[in-house]
């Protein structure tokens, strides 16, 4: 028994016409209808922003600050022992991490791909 993926084996792949190249299909530009004439229009970005210029980062940064000076400034009770310990901390700073990094999985995963070119000609 073959350990290959049945898709990657010769026998499985496309087989294309001798002195024919592969058709590619044309990109399809987005149209709006005005006066009953089509014209394009600019697609809208999708692309999202570099981490540090959105919100949820310096949200997310504050978040841990304040748990980080709540750790800090929290101190002990009476009996002496550490009210804020500085595992119970860097467990909700993991929490947020976590939160922060499925945040920005999110909006990655809602965005499409853009060349650097299509980057440059937006801009």
């Amino acid at each position: 028994m073959s350990t290959q993926a049945a898709s990657t084996r010769p026998m499985n792949r496309p087989q294309e016409a001798p002195g024919r190249a592969a058709v590619q299909e044309a990109p399809i530009a987005p149209m709006m209808m005005q006066d009953g004439q089509r014209i394009p229009v600019q697609a809208p970005g999708t692309e999202t922003k570099p981490s540090l210029r959105t919100t949820e980062f310096w949200v997310y940064i504050a978040a841990v600050a304040a748990v980080l000076v709540a750790s800090q400034l929290a101190g002990k009770n009476s009996v002496g022992v550490d009210i804020f310990r500085a595992n119970q901390a860097w467990f909700f700073i993991t929490l947020l991490t976590i939160g922060y990094l499925g945040s920005r999985g999110l909006a990655k995963a809602g965005s499409g791909w853009r060349s650097a070119e299509e980057r440059k000609a937006r801009h």
